[in-house]
């Protein structure tokens, strides 16, 4: 039960500053306590932990005007950030993690300024069926975060410059570019900013919780760990990974999300695996790279290599996966 609830606001507005704080608070969430952590990022395209940066992001673009590429630690998809837009993230131990409560946080304080907002699909905020918050999950060592985006003034124009959205993706939600299917707060209240949604976030923070927020101050941080972290973030390695020659790609979307997998075949067996995803559980990746590296390249190796990972897999999108390498023509 949570009987204590910290925030912390970051004053930076570079990415890998302020994903290594995220991540640093995780290591710091006590029992019994929810952290918010608020924070803004400047001309930054963030994409999910297992995402194709280069696919996902016109890369070139994005750095010949000034912007950033970032990669989180959570699941799901890509996201524009600039300083119209509002990022909180919940922190807290597993036995305390409730999207559902962590959620109404945002819902009660939009209230403030008129808006009814609701959940909507797998990781959605919405207002009339128009989406100005995208979540995200993360969860490691019995810690879980949970964060998102609210969009109050962002320019839609660049985000549809730098996000390279698959049509796949957009017929699945109905719509016909990413920027339909958004919605600025101030469009539908033109009095709200920041500044006051900050205080509105922290009063319904209070209130849900049933406990007034202390600040986290400087001087609880270690800044030692912070910079290493934010090397890591800021690394060309964690941005692109390494790149490979593939000898077999699939890919396909499913309603849980996209995938691709990369794999290379070396005489009877798959000598490397590469997978990319925006499906919200951010293990896929690793769970399936280890499952298939060094298995013989047979279909029924494959199949039951895969089998092995019910348990750690959403029964969904296990199935989905093995009906996807089951159906290629080269069995």
């Amino acid at each position: 039960m949570i009987t204590r609830t910290r925030i912390y606001i970051s004053d930076s507005t570079c990415p890998y500053h302020n994903l290594a704080i995220e991540e640093h608070l995780l290591h710091l969430v006590e029992d019994g306590e929810c952290i918010l952590y608020l924070w803004q990022n400047k001309h930054t395209v963030v994409i999910g932990r297992n995402q194709n940066a280069l696919k996902e992001c016109n890369t070139e673009k994005l750095e010949a005007d000034g912007g950033k590429l970032a990669r989180r630690l959570s699941g799901g998809g890509s996201v524009y950030h600039d300083l119209g837009n509002l990022n909180f993230t919940f922190l807290v131990k597993e036995r305390d993690y409730d999207v559902d409560r962590q959620l109404s946080v945002i819902v009660r304080a939009l209230e403030d300024f008129g808006l009814k907002a609701e959940k909507t699909g797998r990781n959605d905020l919405c207002i009339d069926q128009r989406k100005f918050s995208g979540n995200a999950f993360y969860r490691h060592l019995g810690r879980c975060y949970h964060h998102g985006t609210i969009i109050v003034d962002v320019d839609l124009e660049n985000m549809t410059k730098y996000l390279n959205v698959s049509r796949d993706k957009l017929r699945s939600k109905g719509v016909s570019s990413v920027k339909s299917r958004v919605v600025n707060l101030k469009e539908l209240n033109n009095s709200i900013n920041i500044p006051d949604l900050k205080r509105a976030l922290i009063k319904a923070f209070a209130e849900i919780y049933g406990a007034e927020p202390e600040s986290i101050p400087d001087r609880d941080l270690d800044r030692e760990e912070i910079k290493k972290l934010e090397e890591k973030y800021a690394s060309h390695k964690w941005l692109f990974g390494k790149r490979m020659k593939a000898d077999l790609s699939l890919s396909r979307r499913f309603d849980w999300g996209e995938i691709s997998i990369n794999l290379q075949i070396q005489g009877d067996s798959i000598a490397e695996v590469q997978v990319f995803s925006d499906a919200m559980d951010e293990t896929i990746a690793e769970l399936l790279v280890s499952c298939l590296t060094g298995v013989r390249f047979r279909l029924e190796s494959i199949v039951d290599a895969l089998r092995g990972l019910e348990g750690k897999l959403e029964q969904e999108a296990l199935a989905d996966i093995i009906d996807l390498i089951k159906t290629q023509e080269i069995w």
